[in-house]
């Protein structure tokens, strides 16, 4: 990718980074200085950290939320991953939904509904980084069959009301206010 690619993938993420609503304002302005501070932002060689974008899926029909048991880290997340330099962060949650659940028919919500900056531990010959996440809403048809890839060992669909204490904090706010933009659309 030139350098005119790298630098409009930036401004489109830089865009997207503005309009995440609703959002902490001090995650967004970190995400906003790290980009500038970092021209590679979107590509995993930049060893500091990179962006990310991940989905909140839902069933529309249940409000149920999907976590996926993230193999490498352990943990039960929402599917999302590197951007790859590509700006287009709603496009990237987009498609590691898609790789990750093997669900068809999702349907991507923009804006983005939170923002995240999370260390992601060393791990071989990786350094620990930063993970600056944009996370968007995106719908699943009803009764929708998950496949999960190679990347998890798990996935499950989690009554967000009844099930909270699954849910890490992060996680937690990326569901509420999943569910508040859910309402309101």
């Amino acid at each position: 990718m030139g350098r005119r690619g790298v630098n409009e993938g930036l401004e489109q993420a830089r865009r997207e980074i503005g309009s995440a609503h609703p959002v902490l304002e001090s995650v967004r302005e970190r995400m906003l200085a790290f980009i500038d501070q970092h021209e590679d932002a979107l590509l995993r060689s930049c060893l500091a950290g990179h962006l990310t974008g991940s989905a909140l899926v839902v069933d529309s029909s249940t409000g149920n939320v999907l976590l996926l048991h993230h193999a490498k880290l352990q943990r039960w997340l929402q599917p999302g991953g590197h951007a790859d330099g590509d700006g287009d962060l709603g496009a990237v949650a987009l498609r590691e939904a898609i790789e990750e659940t093997g669900l068809v028919g999702l349907e991507l919500v923009h804006p983005a509904i939170d923002l995240d900056i999370h260390v992601i531990p060393a791990r071989g010959d990786e350094p620990a980084h930063l993970h600056l996440d944009v996370r968007y809403l995106v719908l699943a048809p009803q009764a929708s069959a998950v496949v999960i890839n190679a990347e998890s060992t798990g996935s499950r669909w989690v009554n967000p009301v009844t099930e909270r204490h699954l849910l890490a904090p992060a996680l937690l706010r990326l569901v509420d206010a999943g569910l508040v933009r859910l309402r309101g659309s």
